[in-house]
């Protein structure tokens, strides 16, 4: 069966400025900014939460379908699918918007100065979940926020459980809606910073997130590992030690995978929070959110030297 993932296609062009913006913003004259930035080394990545998460999905062994809408500056995006084998059944084409880009300019200090255009990505709302037939589980990622919206309901309509994944798209929402989209959902996955401005918004704390979702609580601490959360109790989960640290782009993506490939087999949620930090790490080692390759039988290997057991069936 296949797992629908809601959210954003985008392309990611990096750039890197060979020097600290510190020494050329005057900082009495911000109030009439006008530099310029030489950036000699330039990079464009396939990017968005809902490509990242096919993405390694994919390279699980999983049946991602990603659903999200696009510009007709798609097309090698639309090839890097075809070759990937993911399908584009429910990627919906709008000749009139840009394809999502974030344009983000990086300095020696890994200060980062981002400009987002969100382009057809506003429309996501136009897709519904109720035009993917065969799916068992869902995701509902940075998007628009009519479609986030949208597309929570439509999975708890269809009685399909899906994961609630603000991230970034967090600050658009208020309590109320931020309270209707965790009811809604079987799980919340959120990194710290978002648990606590989540937690600011709708006044509840953990315990209180919990009793109103189906499945559980996944908080995500970066290199210090994650927390899963159910009304059974909290188990600590620990981080995977990378390889070598390269690039965080992308690798709250990895985890989500991980976590839906796991829940989608039946796992045990703290084996399927286990998979997701392993990708996480594996993620981090290596440049760009699409750049990693991995196959199963070297994750399974992975997995059993990691957390003592064999990756469950």
């Amino acid at each position: 069966m296949s797992i629908l993932i809601c959210g954003s296609m985008a392309y990611d062009t990096i750039m890197v400025f060979p020097d600290r913006f510190k020494n050329h913003i005057l900082p009495d004259q911000t109030h009439m900014l006008n530099v310029a930035f030489l950036v000699p080394e330039m990079r464009r990545n396939f990017g968005g939460c809902a490509g990242n998460i096919a993405y390694s999905l994919k390279k699980l062994g999983g049946e991602p379908v990603p659903m999200a809408t696009v510009g007709p500056d798609f097309e090698d995006y639309a090839q890097r699918l075809d070759k990937l084998g993911i399908t584009r059944e429910f990627i919906t084409q709008l000749d009139d918007h840009f394809t999502a880009q974030a344009f983000i300019t990086t300095d020696l200090d890994d200060n980062q100065i981002t400009a987002f255009h969100p382009g057809a990505m506003n429309e996501g709302h136009r897709n519904k979940v109720s035009d993917a037939s065969g799916i068992r589980l869902g995701i509902v990622s940075p998007d628009g926020k009519q479609a986030m919206l949208d597309h929570s309901k439509q999975f708890a309509a269809a009685g399909i459980p899906h994961i609630f994944d603000p991230g970034q798209g967090l600050p658009m929402f208020d309590g109320d809606e931020l309270k209707a989209l965790v009811e809604q959902a079987h799980w919340l996955t959120v990194n710290s910073y978002e648990w606590k401005m989540l937690s600011d918004k709708t006044g509840w704390d953990e315990q209180q997130a919990v009793s109103r979702l189906h499945g559980g609580l996944i908080i995500t601490h970066g290199g210090e590992g994650s927390q899963l959360i159910t009304g059974d109790g909290e188990t600590r989960i620990e981080p995977v030690k990378p390889e070598q640290i390269q690039d965080p782009t992308g690798c709250g993506d990895a985890f989500r995978a991980g976590l839906l490939f796991g829940l989608d087999k039946g796992w045990d949620p703290v084996d399927a929070c286990r998979l997701g930090s392993l990708l996480g790490s594996i993620k981090i080692a290596h440049p760009a959110p699409q750049g990693h390759e991995m196959d199963p039988g070297t994750i399974a290997r992975r997995f059993e030297a990691e957390f003592g057991h064999p990756m469950p069936a």
